[in-house]
């Protein structure tokens, strides 16, 4: 919600330094965030002198602010402070408190007022800083502090004991050089883990100037050398109970004595993350609260690779104790690398004690590959693939995010997509489990939604913001924390060392791999041009042009040639995954998705608003736009349609899924919005139409039934020609188009069919 003394602030920065090189234009929405803080940033640093104005706070910024302005109190000159102590109150309101008197609209008084007094105190109160920094004063570190987007009050999520350790960290830190104002808002966070490194490596002894919150050698030489148990007390135990509390361990309370209570819960904890249990504030077990590989260097009982098990590997595994071995189900496309599993190489595990788990990757290394489509056709390939290999049904594949992905990534892409994984996996009525390969945030949010099972954590990656400030996800099956290399000769091998929980330990049996020949395979993105100006001839020739339609009332149509073929290959993944598990041809799938965007007419979209007005109650019979359902999506499908190609997959055990009624509103309007909404559920449809367009391809509705053979890899063209005459309804217009869209299927197979050879 807007409010109006954040856009007087927004207001006096456009108005006194919007002119000024540097200092960016800020939209005047009454809504803080940091365009707006950094905008003041870049004021005060004006102010300050500086000619080279950043967002960042820095120590030029701190050092000058510091020399010329240590303390601004009521009895600072109004002479010099005067447009520092405005972006000051600015500053103040943007953060929630009273920042004073505005000498008129959109210019702060410049007074240190008895109100400002009051919102400093209040500020350094809520810091946990009203005994380091007394009275009214603002001091330098205090502004820096107020120049970001961090909360001194706890925000939803949070919890008092958090905040109040937080709070104490800053009463106790704050006076060291590099050790700056950290949130009070009840959340542990990256900043707050930092900050936490800083405070122990002070405790230890370290200088201002060595003191840098890596966990680095010193660090824990220093803290192997104060072990704790019961009867510890003091700061120690203040800082490994923060810690405690920090991991969210059940019971835990901040505490300076190490009681016999505490010991119970370091002994569950230890359990927890798979240390020696012995319940003391041990290095191993400080390691663990503090970094997200614990101690590197202790060795775990599984391993992830990229490389085959041959015997001579297999051997040097388990010599060194290692039970439990992760692989690649497949390669990634166009790439070099094979780290897929081996012809054989399962059955080499197995001979020589070890078990394995399936791994899923292909582009999962930015938030642009997710979503939910991709989500769906990546379960589509996973299953392909686990069955070629002969992992048995009820293995659980790992899916990756090799990522540092942000909070809002997990929220838009991340989880999207793995609700699309196990969409497809329901649809095939669950062969495999769903688990998660990725940093900790991810891992725990992605689980708490319910879609994956167990966790396989990258806690190896220990500057992942995803990391840094969360913990080890409950549901984590291994934990990734080191790369290291094993064996000499031919037994030598690159493994990522991982801690096994106990929660999947993979499979030492297999079943015989699922192959079946002349599949479809994903296009070869280098060839698209070749196939785009073959299709573009080819529709020429039946006199349908690039852009529009042939004849003239065609003309309304929306999507070039060129964009409905870009639609239709961006699903290519999607479309090669459902022709290879409904072993039918690919090209059959992909002709309605090009000819319905190619064909896609400016009245379409009113069709679509028709049937949202009558779920929305509007039923005027005068309007023949409103309508109960529609033709929709991708394949443009009527909702109807689709529930009965669904209804007959179900029943001939293609997929899995509730039966639903086409003559109840409320199924044919939730069938109706995934078909309009969700891409890969539209696609999906417009396999199973296909089939069952088999079941009746008759050309005029009042003819007798006819039924042909369902789609399969060996359909022939006249076969192919009547189901997709079916698809797109009754009569003479489908008949005539039939025939072209033949053709573009024979295009199609002609790039298709020689990759699959």
């Amino acid at each position: 919600m807007a409010d109006d003394m954040v856009l007087k602030s927004q207001q006096f920065i456009n108005t006194y330094y919007g002119g000024i090189t540097g200092i960016p234009v800020v939209a005047e929405d009454g809504n803080t965030g940091w365009a707006t803080m950094y905008a003041l940033i870049r004021c005060l640093q004006h102010e300050l002198g500086i000619t080279s104005l950043s967002d960042n706070f820095g120590p030029t910024t701190l050092s000058l602010l510091t020399a010329q302005y240590p303390s601004i109190d009521q009895s600072t000159s109004p002479n010099g402070p005067l447009m520092v102590i405005r972006i000051m109150q600015a500053a103040m309101y943007c953060k929630g408190y009273d920042g004073g008197e505005w000498q008129s609209n959109a210019l702060p008084s410049g007074a240190f007022s008895d109100r400002v007094i009051a919102g400093v105190q209040k500020l350094k109160s809520d810091a946990g800083l009203s005994g380091v920094y007394p009275g009214a004063a603002m001091v330098p570190k205090l502004f820096k502090a107020l120049l970001t987007m961090d909360a001194y009050v706890v925000v939803s999520g949070g919890n008092s004991t958090v905040r109040s350790i937080q709070q104490w960290m800053n009463a106790s830190y704050i006076q060291r050089t590099n050790f700056f104002v950290i949130p009070c808002d009840g959340v542990f966070s990256r900043d707050v883990q930092k900050a936490l490194m800083l405070a122990i490596q002070f405790q230890i002894g370290m200088s201002d100037t060595s003191a840098n919150g890596v966990f680095g050698p010193a660090t824990q030489a220093g803290l192997k050398a104060n072990e704790l148990s019961v009867g510890s007390s003091g700061r120690w135990v203040q800082l490994f109970s923060a810690a405690m509390v920090f991991n969210q361990r059940s019971g835990a309370t901040f505490t300076d004595t190490f009681t016999s209570a505490l010991s119970d819960l370091v002994s569950t904890f230890q359990s927890f993350v798979k240390l020696p249990v012995n319940g003391k504030g041990d290095f191993q077990t400080w390691a663990s609260l503090l970094v997200s590989t614990g101690d590197p260097t202790r060795r775990g009982q599984a391993l992830d690779c990229v490389t085959e098990i041959t015997a001579a590997r297999a051997k040097t595994l388990t010599a060194a104790g290692y039970q439990v071995v992760g692989r690649y189900l497949s390669n990634v496309a166009n790439t070099s690398l094979n780290k897929k599993i081996q012809f054989g190489e399962l059955a080499t595990i197995a001979e020589n004690g070890l078990r394995c788990f399936p791994i899923y990757q292909t582009y999962g290394e930015d938030a642009d590959y997710f979503r939910s489509d991709q989500g769906y056709s990546d379960a589509l390939s996973a299953i392909d693939h686990a069955r070629f290999h002969g992992f048995k049904t009820g293995t659980r594949i790992y899916f990756a995010v090799d990522f540092d992905a942000l909070d809002e990534e997990v929220t838009n892409r991340i989880i999207p997509h793995f609700r699309g994984i196990k969409e497809a996996m329901d649809e095939r009525g669950n062969p495999y489990r769903i688990g998660i390969y990725g940093p900790r945030n991810i891992c725990s949010r992605v689980g708490y939604g319910g879609v994956t099972t167990a966790s396989f954590v990258s806690d190896m990656s220990t500057g992942y913001s995803g990391n840094l400030g969360f913990p080890l996800p409950p549901d984590w099956a291994f934990d990734q924390i080191a790369t290291i290399t094993l064996g000499s000769g031919d037994g030598k091998i690159e493994i990522d060392n991982n801690i096994l929980s106990g929660r999947d330990n993979g499979q030492n049996t297999f079943d015989p791999g699922e192959y079946t020949e002349n599949l479809d395979v994903d296009f070869d993105s280098s060839l698209k041009p070749a196939l785009l100006a073959d299709l573009q001839q080819y529709l020429q020739s039946q006199g349908i042009p690039e852009r529009g339609g042939n004849p003239i009332e065609d003309a309304a149509q929306i999507h070039s040639t060129t964009e409905a073929f870009n639609a239709m290959m961006s699903y290519d993944p999607l479309i090669t995954g459902l022709a290879r598990a409904l072993k039918m041809r690919k090209a059959l799938i992909a002709v309605p998705i090009f000819w319905e965007v190619r064909k896609y007419a400016v009245d379409d979209p009113s069709a679509d608003e028709g049937v949202m007005l009558y779920y929305a109650g509007h039923r005027d019979p005068l309007d023949k736009w409103i309508k109960r359902d529609s033709s929709t999506g991708l394949g443009q499908i009527f909702s109807v349609t689709a529930i009965k190609a669904r209804n007959y997959a179900i029943g001939q055990g293609i997929i899995s899924g509730a039966i639903k009624d086409p003559d109840v509103d409320n199924d044919v309007w939730g069938i109706w919005q995934k078909l309009h909404y969700d891409n890969a559920y539209n696609i999906s449809s417009a396999a199973y139409v296909l089939i069952h367009c088999a079941t009746d391809i008759r050309r005029n509705e009042a003819d007798a039934p006819i039924t042909i053979p369902q789609p399969s890899l060996d359909y022939s063209d006249e076969y192919t020609r009547l189901v997709l005459r079916r698809y797109q309804g009754w009569g003479d217009g489908p008949e005539s188009d039939s025939y072209i869209k033949l053709g573009v299927y024979r295009v199609l197979e002609k790039y298709f069919g020689p990759l699959r050879n």
